[in-house]
């Protein structure tokens, strides 16, 4: 069998990705824009919640985590419910580790195409 360690953090990547894809990627805004949109207008906190949960990472990430403990079985250092615990807390947070890479990642590519659009204008100017 695999390392539980090692599936930690193969794990984590598929809950990242579904979590970034589904609360930041275009192909998802006109949901997410609807769910932003009743997280704000619902009358019962439940139902404001329950939409809230579809435009936060972090929070999306629990419930993508909770279907991967499902279909994988995957279990960290003990065995029954405790060990589910334990890869679920560990899964979020190694995933949100992920994500917050993946942000910082994006953030400086958007820069750095940013800063060349402006040095490319300012020679523009000049010829």
């Amino acid at each position: 069998m695999y390392n539980p360690f090692v599936m930690l953090f193969v794990l984590a990547i598929p809950v990242a990705c579904i979590s970034w894809t589904v609360t930041h990627e275009e192909v998802f805004k006109e949901i997410r824009e609807f769910c932003v949109k009743n997280s704000h207008e619902q009358k019962t906190l439940a139902a404001r919640k329950f939409f809230y949960l579809f435009t936060c990472e972090y929070c999306f990430s629990h419930y993508i985590t909770i279907f991967m403990l499902i279909i994988t079985g995957y279990k960290l250092l003990f065995d029954g419910w405790r060990g589910y615990l334990i890869a679920g807390f560990s899964l979020v947070w190694i995933a949100n580790i992920y994500m917050s890479l993946y942000g910082l990642i994006r953030l400086d590519i958007k820069i750095e195409k940013t800063e060349a659009k402006v040095k490319e204008k300012e020679l523009e100017k000049k010829e």
